[in-house]
């Protein structure tokens, strides 16, 4: 039974209730508060959001709630009553008993929480006999039920694979029915949707909400987005630089947020649709950190040059062989991006949207020639860039610079920041190395860093700093076409509206051009001036922004638009139908010859295939 379902002045013990928790690191010697006070209930069968941003503390709670927490360099205080038993007091012994048990977590990233030398089978098996006396033949008809349960399909001949067969989205099904093996009380999932595309993230929302139906599980929700909150939570706790906020029922914190900070938050968020009345892309509000308020956008002023193309991409093709058997014979190939054409303006930005595995990202590297296309021309101010040599390749790049997806891995851990943002400046001779100290400081500040922090290294930032660092670097070269590979995908929900801004910005002084690589639906329609819609290496649809979003034509581009969750917790209870299948496999058979698409122009510019 749900709070909300609960009748008037009917006493419900709660399932969790966290007092007064306050959760302390050891930091050189000293004890340095990160949480404080938090206090709040989920009640049986209620779903409550703890929401907030990078080092606002809430993923810090639902670790001491968990007693996951390092026990020599951290301290929790306050009480933590699960079923009637406060868990900060137990013996460790008992705790384990409790994890996985009472209590279940699904972490952020399924693939660093699932062991790829084992089996999925294997892992969730696991989990059943530890916690409870059966047989395997048991555990594994069990294991198989609980997949079927979480939407895998073919299940039983899934058990024996491992990890890396999966997709992020069938991964993370994998986690949930793991959690899910004991029939906790309660569940914690912690960021489970961040790194998934909108279409995987909204099976697993409703996958969470069906179960939690079906089982009567109690959900602790920790996200920073508040699409997802709307979506999914009863009540909601706002979390800021280890503070609690605001407490209260989802629709009264999303229509009559008091605290400064929690507006703030909501008017930061995209809205699909909120588009409709503008014709340029729009700056976002930008929460200023230090007061929690809302500084309002203005719509940016039409600089797209459209006399010459920037960039012109004609024909590009990228194929991957892969090898069978000791010889090496070519068994197949995977048809990563198949005739992809388009052009891109100075001050223009175009999306390539898509879900993962569909060759945006593909189509992004063969375009640096990170890796080299099968066929095809790609042109910058008209020169052919497949047919440079390295000395010219290595000027070109001055004026195309790309922002990986993945900060921590194009960040040299040896080097500091500093050193790393320095680094293109100086090797193109661009300046001296005092003026390379001063370019850092000015672009760090640019991305919401202090210049201080150039001393720093990388391991010594969150994933969203990281990003910020890397925009940064991407910047010193003063490129004119910038290739943002899902450059704002991990960032917290006011740090991305300032990372957007200042591209908008750069874009409006400079009349950079942006190949914008993302699948959030949202932000792409805040952001672009035109949107390519990319599946299985194809574009399936192209256009106008507002063409694309106003009147979608291909039945794949309705369905990344339908997916997306919508700020609104009146809309919490529709449902989705649920689908199970997976992105189609873009291998092919050696010999597979791609058809020519033909394409309808349904109005001025916007091009669908048919």
């Amino acid at each position: 039974m749900s709070a909300e379902t609960s009748r008037p002045g009917q006493a419900i013990d709660p399932v969790l209730s966290v007092q007064n928790l306050t959760t302390s690191f050891l930091v050189e010697g000293k004890w340095k508060q990160v949480v404080r006070d938090i206090s709040f209930d989920v009640a049986p069968g209620e779903t409550v959001a703890i929401v907030g941003e990078s080092g606002s503390g809430k993923s810090v709670t639902s670790l001491s709630i968990m007693r996951l927490l390092p026990q020599d360099t951290s301290r929790v205080e306050g009480k933590v009553i699960l079923n009637g038993r406060d868990l900060i007091a137990l013996p460790e012994d008992k705790m384990r008993q409790v994890r996985g048990n009472d209590v279940s977590m699904i972490f952020q990233e399924p693939m660093t929480s699932l062991n790829p030398l084992f089996t999925i089978g294997d892992q969730i098996s696991e989990a059943l006999l530890c916690h409870n006396d059966m047989s395997f033949a048991d555990a594994r008809a069990e294991t198989i039920r609980l997949l079927e349960k979480v939407r895998i399909p073919s299940a039983a001949s899934r058990f024996d694979e491992y990890p890396h067969r999966f997709s992020g989205g069938m991964r993370q099904r994998v986690m949930i029915a793991m959690a899910l093996a004991s029939r906790p009380k309660l569940l914690i999932a912690d960021e489970p949707t961040t790194a998934l595309d909108v279409t995987i993230q909204g099976q697993i929302l409703d996958l969470i909400k069906m179960l939690q139906e079906e089982q009567g599980t109690s959900v602790l929700f920790i996200t920073h987005d508040m699409g997802v909150v709307a979506e999914i939570a009863d009540r909601t706790v706002v979390m800021f630089r280890g503070d609690q906020v605001e407490t209260g029922a989802t629709a009264d914190i999303f229509h009559r947020g008091k605290h400064h900070y929690t507006r703030a938050l909501l008017s930061a968020v995209p809205v699909l649709g909120s588009m409709k009345q503008h014709d340029h892309p729009l700056r976002f509000p930008v929460v200023d950190t230090s007061t929690g308020e809302a500084v309002q956008p203005a719509e940016t002023p039409d600089t797209v040059m459209r006399d010459k193309p920037v960039l012109e991409v004609r024909n590009l093709v990228k194929r991957f062989d892969i090898p069978t058997g000791w010889l090496g014979r070519i068994g197949g190939r995977v048809y990563a991006v198949e005739n992809v054409s388009f052009d891109l303006f100075a001050g223009e930005t175009l999306s390539l949207v898509g879900e993962s595995g569909c060759g945006k990202s593909t189509t992004g590297r063969a375009i640096m020639r990170l890796i080299e296309p099968t066929s095809g021309a790609v042109t910058i101010d008209g020169k052919d860039i497949l047919a440079m040599n390295r000395h010219e390749m290595r000027q070109m790049r001055k004026s195309v610079q790309m922002i990986f997806q993945d900060p921590f891995a194009s960040l040299n851990p040896r080097m500091t920041v500093g050193q790393a943002i320095a680094e293109p400046y100086l090797e193109h001779k661009m300046g001296t190395a005092k003026q390379a100290r001063e370019v850092v400081a000015d672009l760090l500040a640019k991305v919401g860093l202090t210049p201080d922090m150039a001393s720093r290294y990388p391991h010594e930032f969150s994933g969203g700093q990281r990003q910020r660092i890397c925009i940064a670097r991407a910047l010193a070269l003063e490129p004119k076409v910038i290739v943002a590979d899902e450059s704002v995908s991990a960032l917290d929900v006011s740090v991305k509206a300032q990372v957007i801004n200042l591209m908008l910005d750069l874009q409006q002084s400079l009349n950079l051009a942006f190949l914008f690589i993302s699948h959030d639906m949202a932000v792409v329609e805040r952001v672009s001036h035109r949107v390519a819609v990319m599946y299985l290496g194809e574009i399936v649809e192209i256009g106008p922004r507002a063409a694309v979003f106003n009147n979608p034509q291909h039945d794949y581009t309705k369905r990344l638009m339908a997916a997306v969750p919508v700020p609104d917790p009146d809309r919490r209870h529709e449902k989705r139908p649920t689908a199970t299948e997976e992105l189609k496999s873009p291998i092919r058979a050696p010999d597979y010859n791609a058809p020519q698409r033909q394409f309808r122009e349904v109005s001025s510019g916007h091009l669908v295939a048919v």
